[in-house]
């Protein structure tokens, strides 16, 4: 599986052609779920990347990066200045809904504890609700990851402008970054170790598969 149907430095991203952007995009994505839908979606994502992102002179931009584990890919990561943000458009839409606040919080969350290269950085989930009002957003951060930011397509240079302000984080390669493996995080596997400590194996399938199991297994033994 691809990492990302496009990346590039952001200043290469802003000068290439945007038609050759979506021809990668495009020739990238399986061809039989290729609709129309999704190419207006990216048409649209280039656009308003690039008008947001003239004044950044560094930094990483990626389309549709895998998040193998649930299945699924985040519509933009930008890797800039220490920072990972994770950019999750809802092109045309004027509110900010619980369910897609929840995805680029459920993609941050994962990167940070399962992608290698993400545990020890600082991420930075954002909903782009193209349409949406403008909001106040309180920039708090909890474990190296900050409350979801809500903003729209005409206020998304301001506010990664000023978090970037903010941050003293250092530069991360992009190169080690990106090719870093899935992995959970060692206070993971120690939470998982801790869980299973002192059970035996019929503890630990019973509570994995529920008591569903122990009735099936009892069953099938009558029958026999």
């Amino acid at each position: 599986m691809i990492k990302s149907y496009y990346s590039n430095d952001i200043s290469d991203f802003t000068a290439e052609d945007n038609s050759s952007i979506l021809g990668k995009l495009n020739s990238a994505y399986n061809l039989e779920n290729l609709n129309i839908k999704q190419t207006n979606a990216w048409e649209e994502q280039i656009e308003i990347l690039k008008k947001n992102f003239t004044n950044f002179e560094n930094g990483k931009i990626y389309f549709e990066f895998s998040i193998p584990r649930m299945g699924k890919r985040a519509d933009n990561i930008l890797v800039i200045n220490g920072l990972i943000f994770i950019l999750e458009f809802k092109v045309g839409s004027k509110t900010y809904d619980n369910s897609s606040i929840n995805q680029v919080l459920d993609y941050s969350l994962d990167l940070k504890n399962f992608h290698d290269g993400s545990h020890n950085m600082k991420i930075v989930p954002i909903l782009i609700s193209t349409k949406a009002n403008s909001l106040d957003n309180e920039i708090i951060i909890n474990n190296d990851i900050y409350k979801p930011i809500k903003c729209n397509e005409d206020n998304l240079n301001t506010i990664i402008t000023n978090i970037l302000s903010l941050s003293t984080s250092t530069t991360i390669d992009t190169l080690k970054w990106e090719s870093s493996n899935y992995k959970p995080t060692p206070t993971i596997i120690e939470a998982a170790q801790a869980l299973y400590r002192n059970h035996n194996v019929e503890d630990i399938t019973r509570y994995e598969a529920g008591d569903n199991l122990a009735v099936t297994t009892t069953k099938h033994s009558s029958c026999r």
